[in-house]
């Protein structure tokens, strides 16, 4: 066996085949270098911190491509200046090598403006803050909805959400001042539909009820009624009711007076109200009645002054002191001061001497 894989036949083989596969590996990477200009770099030419458009122009000099990608806005570097290469300056390249450029961009990149229209001001503020707005002036308008944000304003200008705007960007806000009281509210009657639409909204109220005579809805039909009536008084935001017709108001005058009747009812306030007669009452006479005064307490003194001293003995006083003045009090001393007072004035007299029963 050793004999026959030694055999010259089989040695020839060998070699036509190692110098098959080493001429076809030295034709590959013959062919690499060819396609693909091996030997033949570029060096990444130097456009740092120059212009976009001086960039370009160097990168196509030299055969290289170039791809232009905007970096994060820095205010302290020019707008379109080229901040980073890729690869970096000084590097070989072959030719065709895309070159990426980082360039400053020339403002704040564009955000969307969140709709914040009919909410709270504090809540708006903090949306548009979340976003990189910045909140200018606060303008605030008479409307029904205190503080609420009404409009956006951007240089003037009405603003309407999803709109781009620079980032940092600074919008005032219209914000709702509560209603105005006491509007005088405008005459429509002679105007078209259309007209008294637009002069409801100028002075602040709202469209109510708008009934057309043929039951059309043509905004030209010319308002013969309304309601409330013209120089009336009224708060922001209430309804006026209009009523329409191809006629003219002269011409309605009878629908007028059947709407007169319903929305105009007047008070006669001049004729006094109806008296009715009522009948007397026979009543009995009833006695007036005496107040009787009431008792008072009397004093300490007052059995001093009645009673002497030497007629009351001491066993009697130390026994029934309270029996000598509650009685008699009651009848005599607490009435007839009072019975004087009501009747003809009489002269004083002098307390009497009561006599005290002792048992």
């Amino acid at each position: 066996m050793l004999k026959s894989l030694f055999h010259w036949k089989v040695l020839v083989n060998i070699l036509l085949a190692a110098a098959v596969f080493t001429g076809l590996v030295w034709l590959t990477f013959r062919w690499l270098e060819i396609h693909t200009n091996h030997g033949k770099e570029i060096p990444v030419p130097n456009v740092m911190n120059k212009s976009v458009h001086d960039a370009i122009k160097i990168l196509d000099d030299s055969g290289l491509e170039y791809e232009v990608d905007s970096f994060k806005y820095d205010p302290k570097y020019r707008p379109f200046q080229v901040l980073q290469v890729y690869p970096s300056p000084g590097s070989r390249v072959k030719d065709g090598r895309t070159i990426i450029l980082k360039v400053n961009p020339r403002t704040w990149a564009q955000v969307s403006v969140p709709d914040v229209l009919d909410r709270y001001k504090g809540l708006a503020f903090r949306q548009l803050e979340q976003v990189g707005l910045k909140v200018g002036d606060t303008i605030f308008e008479p409307s029904i909805q205190r503080d609420a944000v009404i409009r956006m304003l951007y240089n003037g200008s009405t603003l309407k959400p999803g709109a781009l705007l620079p980032r940092f960007s600074t919008i005032d806000l219209v914000i709702g001042a509560g209603p105005k009281r006491n509007i005088s509210v405008p005459n429509l009657v002679g105007l078209t539909v259309q007209q008294a639409k637009a002069i409801i909204a100028q002075n602040l109220f709202e469209v109510g009820l708008v009934e057309y005579e043929d039951g059309g809805s043509d905004e030209s039909d010319i308002v013969y009624y309304q309601d409330p009536v013209s120089f009336d008084v009224r708060d922001q935001g209430m309804q006026i009711d209009i009523w329409a017709s191809k006629k003219t108001p002269a011409e309605m005058s009878g629908k007028i007076s059947q709407l007169n009747s319903i929305y105009r009812i007047k008070i006669d306030t001049t004729t006094p109200p109806p008296s009715y007669y009522e009948p007397p009452v026979y009543r009995e006479p009833v006695a007036p009645r005496v107040s009787e005064p009431k008792p008072e307490t009397p004093r300490t003194e007052t059995p001093k002054q009645e009673t002497p001293k030497s007629e009351v003995p001491k066993a009697t006083t130390e026994k029934k002191p309270k029996t000598t003045v509650e009685q008699k009090p009651k009848t005599s001393s607490a009435t007839t001061p009072k019975t004087t007072t009501t009747t003809s004035p009489k002269p004083e007299e002098k307390p009497k001497a009561k006599k005290v029963i002792v048992e």
